[in-house]
């Protein structure tokens, strides 16, 4: 099969993988709303860990094999070359599994901070609005973060594939194992404030979920990408700073009782 032959089938199998993705997202959105009413607005949304966990890899899926495709076609390539050329050919598939390993990974980082946010939250006592100002500070943080010169550094990593194939690559299955977790922390490196940022957003928000893929996917490919996260951040700033001074402004508000303990309000 002639490789532009293969390339494309690599590239429609990720964006059928992806497009599943979202629509099953879509549809659980709904369904998780319907069975969880508060709890829905919880770091956790009242789920265990693998159940969040689960949750999480079908987001990454659905919001960075877009972002990601580029990266994953140039090694099929290198690849496909070495195997033409009767060298030793490892499947794009393992450097996949590799990038997602990482990003599951994050998802067991970000369910323990998020439980633990829950728990320190129930003892505290929290009012909706301290939660929702804790949530802007947040966003502010996920702004700032934009503006660092280690934000510049992941993204140039991300936006150059033959760049890390120069720098990064390594022969054979454990090296492209080595690889797809390499390039899985510097696409972390790059976002991972962005989709901290979705939990005072909404960790199901499918709209939220849709901007901050669209966004990592403009930084990523678009000619103009790192200003863009420039912008990006300072639009983040001056949310969060909104969002301090009327918390209402973030989606997740809940009204409720100030006295109202925050392990109540999720049992409700």
């Amino acid at each position: 099969m002639e490789l532009t032959s293969q390339r494309n089938i690599i590239l429609a199998l990720l964006i059928a993988v992806a497009a599943g993705a979202w629509t099953l997202l879509i549809r659980e959105q709904f369904g998780i709303a319907a069975d969880m009413g508060m709890a829905m607005y919880s770091p956790t949304m009242g789920m265990k860990a693998p159940l969040f966990l689960a949750v999480w890899m079908v987001m990454m899926v659905a919001m960075m094999f877009p972002t990601a495709a580029p990266m994953i076609l140039t090694f099929h390539r290198v690849q496909a070359g070495k195997q033409e050329r009767g060298e030793a050919f490892v499947s794009t598939w393992v450097f996949v599994a590799a990038y997602m390993l990482l990003w599951g990974a994050m998802g067991g980082l970000a369910f323990a901070g998020a439980a633990g946010a829950e728990l320190i939250a129930a003892h505290a006592g929290l009012s909706a609005a301290t939660a929702a100002r804790i949530g802007g500070a947040l966003l502010m943080v996920a702004g700032a973060y934009q503006l660092s010169p280690l934000k510049d550094i992941c993204l140039g990593k991300c936006r150059t594939p033959i760049g890390f194939i120069l720098t990064s690559w390594r022969d054979g299955r454990w090296g492209a194992v080595r690889m797809g977790l390499q390039h899985g922390l510097f696409c972390a490196g790059c976002c991972w404030l962005l989709f901290l940022a979705l939990f005072p957003l909404g960790i199901m928000n499918v709209a939220a979920m849709a901007v901050v893929s669209l966004l990592v996917f403009a930084e990523k490919t678009l000619p103009y990408g790192e200003r863009i996260a420039k912008v990006s951040g300072v639009a983040l700033l001056l949310y969060g700073a909104a969002v301090l001074v009327f918390p209402q402004a973030l989606p997740t508000f809940q009204p409720m009782d100030a006295t109202m303990p925050m392990d109540q309000m999720m049992m409700n």
